[in-house]
């Protein structure tokens, strides 16, 4: 393997990094603050259908992505409203947007573009021309994000009391800290960061929409943010070495080493591996996925 063969690999890995790390810091913040979604695979597919159809009617692809961000903030507000002022389950509400996102964009696609499956777009995101090629500029926004998540969470009294929320309702409650409150927007945030993530997909990165595109990310995105001990930072690293084995299968299919079924399976199966490795070692928020209720 020569150098411009890592090269095409380390563009691979970290443009497939960018959905899964902003889904992993959104859910990380989300969770700190005690609500759980399992419906993040439906905001990135939904995300990315509803991000190209702003691009097209603007003609900008940045809109697209800003598109995609305001879906992905209403998934949230719809999730937090059912978990966090009506004390449902955290965990249905994300199984009815995985499925509603799984019949709606393949309908979606059909009836605005009138092609069966999927669309491509016309253009994309502009990108930075570099001696190894073009780089996308939300790999630097998503390390930005992914930095400042961090810090606000964990060094700032904003990310205290989120993270008191979703450790110890009670005496937050009894602080003074609306907790409702902060569970409420900190999904708001999650669900928004997914469906940035989404929309960077189809208007950026793949530069189409497809009714299967977002292909599990959303629960690599999960596995991501357990590996990384709910820690935005450490997801960053996480989503990066989820993105290199996605960007070494694309780079081997074309090989025809074994049959490429079995290659593009890599990323799946090093998820299910490193999950295994960390079942029963990592600790979530002593409240996550719990509803709280003032007594």
């Amino acid at each position: 393997m020569d150098v411009g063969a890592l090269m095409v690999i380390l563009k691979n890995s970290l443009m497939a990094m960018v959905p899964i790390v902003l889904t992993s810091v959104g859910a990380a913040w989300s969770e700190r603050a005690g609500v759980v979604s399992i419906g993040y695979e439906g905001v990135l597919l939904a995300s990315a259908f509803f991000g190209a159809i702003f691009a097209e009617i603007t003609g900008h692809a940045s809109i697209g992505l800003l598109g995609g961000l305001f879906v992905g903030a209403l998934f949230g507000m719809l999730h937090g409203f059912l978990t966090v002022y009506l004390k449902g389950d955290h965990v249905i509400p994300g199984i009815g947007i995985n499925l509603l996102a799984a019949g709606l964009v393949p309908f979606g696609i059909i009836a605005y573009w009138g092609t069966a499956g999927q669309h491509q777009l016309p253009f994309t995101l502009w990108h930075l021309k570099t001696r190894y090629g073009e780089f996308s500029p939300m790999i630097l926004v998503t390390i930005a994000i992914s930095i400042i998540t961090w810090w606000v969470l964990f060094r700032t009294p904003l990310g205290l009391r989120v993270r008191a929320v979703g450790e110890n309702p009670e005496a937050a409650d009894a602080l003074g800290i609306n907790v409702e409150k902060y569970r409420f927007w900190s999904t708001v945030y999650g669900h928004a960061l997914a469906g940035l993530g989404g929309a960077y997909m189809s208007v950026d990165w793949l530069g189409m929409v497809h009714k299967t595109m977002s292909g599990g990310r959303g629960f690599i995105a999960l596995a991501n943010m357990v590996f990384s001990n709910w820690n935005p930072l450490v997801s960053l690293i996480g989503g990066w070495l989820f993105g290199f084995f996605d960007g070494l299968a694309t780079w081997l299919a074309p090989k025809h080493l074994v049959p490429e079924q079995f290659i593009y399976m890599l990323p799946y199966i090093m998820t299910i591996i490193i999950v295994a490795g960390i079942i029963g070692k990592a600790r979530p928020p002593k409240w996550d996925g719990k509803p709280y209720k003032r007594e």
